[in-house]
């Protein structure tokens, strides 16, 4: 897995999850046992990319949860390939973790992690947590951006030895959660599951400038009906700031309020 560093800064670059402003969002918290266990046994299940933020900065890494073990009250994460970002994950005294499961945000905290084996390979344990957030938002409704004015993404994009590529593309659609990009086959290869891209330039039309971080969670190849060939990419945003956010919220409903305008003049 990939993971990547979001270097300490202002309040707007590094906002806070949703699961630390619990008393906030207090109707989607989990509190029973075999609650919390049955959503972590599903990120298992599932192979969930997990994003683990580590305080007091917003360094990361990618992981995923390996084990949940209801006889010791704990659970497993995968070990990250970075070992400084690995050092300073057993050192946070918190860690808080973000997934995405069918649409659906889970979030949770955790008091340390430890360093444990699975399978004979490194990993983290830790004791389960005593709430979990389990959030369904109706922002992540899911709009296919317009053929007449699309939107264009540009991101840099590391190779395996280490050179760079910039990257350019077209969004088949965005929500709330992330956005779909239109690949070719060439440019989704240097895409796997779990990378993250640092900075990607989306201009949406007439809202502006939007720069995200996204981690790359699925891929599928796609053939129009013409014959042409191309390759969904699948990516969630991570930790998108309010303000960013409201503009893509903004561009979405403006975009599906001309939509239905439209059709509405033709009925």
């Amino acid at each position: 897995m990939e993971e990547t560093d979001v270097q300490p800064g202002t309040e707007a670059e590094n906002p806070r999850l949703e699961i630390e402003r619990a008393e906030d969002y207090s109707e989607y918290l989990l509190h029973s046992k075999a609650e919390i266990v049955a959503v972590l046994r599903s990120l298992v299940q599932r192979r969930a990319l997990v994003s683990a933020y580590l305080d007091p900065g917003r360094n990361f890494l990618m992981t995923s949860l390996l084990e949940v073990a209801t006889d010791s009250g704990e659970l497993v994460l995968d070990w990250g390939r970075d070992d400084e970002i690995n050092r300073q994950a057993l050192q946070a005294e918190q860690v808080f973790l973000s997934a995405m499961v069918d649409k659906v945000k889970v979030q949770f905290t955790l008091r340390g992690l430890s360093e444990t084996r699975s399978e004979g390979r490194p990993a983290f344990r830790a004791v389960l947590p005593d709430k979990v957030l389990r959030l369904q938002r109706r922002e992540y409704f899911r709009l296919s951006t317009p053929i007449a004015k699309p939107v264009k993404f540009i991101a840099t994009i590391k190779r395996v030895d280490g050179s760079t590529l910039i990257a350019e593309a077209s969004l088949l659609d965005i929500s709330g959660g992330g956005v779909g990009l239109m690949a070719t086959p060439s440019l989704a290869a240097l895409l796997p599951g779990g990378t993250v891209l640092n900075d990607c330039k989306m201009t949406l039309p007439d809202e502006g400038l939007l720069v995200a971080n996204l981690c790359v969670r699925n891929k599928f190849d796609v053939t129009t009906r013409g014959g042409a060939r191309y390759v969904r990419v699948g990516c969630e945003f991570v930790a998108l700031p309010g303000a960013r956010m409201s503009m893509v919220q903004r561009y979405i409903t403006r975009i599906e309020r001309e939509r239905k305008a439209r059709l509405s003049g033709m009925a």
